[in-house]
């Protein structure tokens, strides 16, 4: 075993490039040291050839004497630095051989866990001892890859943390083992992200920092930020630096995560999550390059400039860079410290409103860019007097992951939700097979994934709040086998519907964690105002391409159109005043 996971190790190693700078390609710095040692050992050679010329074969005058000298305390240097670079380069090597042997072994050893488990278990008649034996196996496994993630840390720390708020796709032994990596997140000490600066940008901290705090205010797997005053200006700024220690093994995590996958999936051909590794092979780049980050948040604040009435900050970027990302600084708590918004006078139901309509803005506005992370960490609340129509704002942080929708499946996927708003079976069907290619066996499945309510809810009332009957409906059912179909459903659809399905995941999560009075009946309203929109934008660019919107003709299909788009609106207003109204009752009362 130890000879196979050298060989993969190496193989690995000889086929993973090196991470780029912004400055040209970078070298890492064991690289860079062999390079400079061979140019050095190249001069050593043309200095002997040089003085085999001008030597005599006789005594050597005082001046070949030093000549010598020099000679010899070139050779010195070279060898040490030589020497140097060969003990950081078998360093390099041996690090990448343990991280690819812990990841190898340990898949090794948990599919012989699995395959004996289950061999066993076919073998056993009584089903309450399977499913203990199961649920073993799971925890065995869970446990040993929790080690394994802690250990090699960096892209690891970020898979597992997905991986825990899977809980609709894994099993529980899995996903609450992997709770604790939410708050496990690496801390890179102040003299590598010094030294990172300075090899990014070719200047010092301190000739453009006048303060800069050596313990970061927060770290996450793959970044950590620091507070920082620009010496030219004096504006407090927050700068985000990436982990150095990422540049090194991003290539190599990347493809052992790959591999495991791949793997599991020769394996159980079943259970087929090679899909997981695709998206991180994608997502991962663009999340580790921080002038893309900074270009994200740029669009996303010049698109909610135009729409003034939703509280939404995203802070300023100064400047940015590959690794490095400056900002200004603006905090606030976060949406589920319901303390601080009930201290403070900030509505809960207001902050899920405002949530929902930026997020449906954001996947139903033409051109919009869609924030694909939404979860706790990424948002903050700060209460703001000044602002028109609430007493607070909305901070979005962290906009590496961005997608743009298109504008068919983003009208497709429109006309679902409003489908499934109305209960109506036949549409859903109709649009869940445009926007995802789904047929009517996996329907049910995929209308469930996407609204995360079980499937007779849908054919009903979506709008009502989810009981813990209805919760364990779904975990039941998945336990059931679905999860095996659901797996090869996730599998299969779009790339981009995962990132929605997620975003839809994420923004659920925070209303229900906002513990609002009045459940999930506003927030599909403000859904259908979305969707309806969408629609009718859609309906008037049909009209216009017939001709003239004064036609009778088109005049009559516009007035459809509008009565179809005012229908939402008045509902969701009517709802609206009564909230309204409702809250000043309960002022006069309390």
């Amino acid at each position: 075993m130890k000879g196979f996971n050298f060989a993969m190790a190496s193989g690995f190693a000889r086929s993973i490039p090196r991470v780029a700078s912004t400055r040209g390609v970078w070298t890492c710095r064991q690289c860079l040291l062999q390079s400079r040692g061979s140019r050095i050992g190249d001069q050593l050679r043309g200095y002997a050839r040089r003085s085999n010329a001008y030597g005599n074969g006789g005594a050597k005058s005082a001046k070949s004497k030093r000549r010598g000298g020099v000679i010899v305390a070139t050779a010195g240097g070279a060898l040490g630095v030589t020497a140097v670079a060969f003990t950081d380069d078998v360093r390099h090597a041996y690090e990448a051989v343990e991280r690819t042997g812990r990841v190898v072994s340990t898949l090794a050893v948990c599919i012989n866990d699995y395959r004996v488990t289950l061999n066993q278990n076919e073998k056993t008649k009584d089903e309450e001892e399977r499913n203990i034996s199961l649920k073993a196996c799971h925890q065995r496994c869970a446990n040993r890859t929790l080690k394994v993630l802690e250990k090699n840390g960096s892209i690891f720390i970020k898979l597992g943390q997905h991986l825990s708020a899977m809980n609709y796709l894994l099993p529980l032994e899995w996903t609450t083992t992997f709770i604790p990596l939410q708050d496990k997140c690496p801390v890179s000490s102040f003299e590598s992200i010094e030294a990172m600066f300075e090899q990014d940008t070719g200047e010092q901290l301190s000739d453009y920092f006048s303060e800069f705090e050596h313990q970061p205010i927060g770290a996450a797997s793959l970044a950590q930020v620091h507070l920082a005053t620009v010496k030219e200006t004096g504006q407090k700024v927050a700068v985000k630096v990436q982990h150095p220690t990422l540049a090194e093994w991003a290539g190599l995590d990347l493809a052992l995560t790959s591999f495991t996958f791949s793997t599991l999936k020769r394996f159980f051909p079943e259970y087929d999550l090679e899909w997981l590794s695709s998206e991180m092979e994608y997502s991962l780049p663009q999340e580790l390059d921080f002038a893309l980050e900074g270009q994200n948040a740029i669009r996303a604040k010049e698109y909610f400039s135009h729409i003034p009435e939703l509280p939404l900050v995203v802070p300023d970027v100064i400047w940015a860079k590959k690794r490095i990302l400056v900002m200004e600084n603006v905090s606030g708590h976060r949406p589920d410290d319901l303390e601080f918004l009930d201290a403070n006078g900030i509505d809960r139901d207001e902050v899920s409103a405002a949530l929902a309509r930026i997020f449906n803005e954001m996947i139903f506005g033409t051109n919009a860019p869609l924030h694909c992370d939404p979860h706790g960490g990424n948002i903050a609340i700060r209460k703001n007097l000044n602002r028109r129509g609430c007493n607070f704002d909305v901070i979005l942080y962290d906009h590496g992951l961005y997608r743009d929708i298109p504008i068919d499946l983003r009208r497709s996927y429109a006309k679902l939700w409003l489908a499934v708003i109305d209960a109506d079976e036949e549409r859903m069907r109709k649009y869940a097979k445009e926007v995802a290619g789904v047929n009517d066996e996996q329907f049910p499945l995929f209308a469930s994934a996407i609204t995360g309510r079980d499937y007779s809810v849908l054919k009903k009332n979506v709008a009502q709040a989810r009981s813990s009957e209805e919760k364990q409906n779904i975990n039941t059912a998945l336990g059931e086998g679905m999860l095996q179909q659901l797996v090869q459903l996730l599998g299969q659809v779009p790339r981009i519907i995962l990132l929605i399905l997620k975003t839809n995941d994420l923004t659920r999560s925070l209303d229900e964690n906002l513990q609002t009075r009045q459940g999930p009946v506003r927030t599909f309203l403000i859904l259908a105002r979305y969707c309806s929109r969408t629609v009718f934008e859609e309906q008037v660019e049909e009209l216009r391409k017939r001709g003239s919107l004064l036609w009778p003709r088109n005049l009559v299909g516009l007035l459809g159109a509008w009565l179809g788009y005012v229908r939402v609106e008045v509902k969701l207003e009517a709802f609206e005043l009564w909230l309204a109204v409702k809250r000043g009752w309960q002022d006069v009362v309390g």
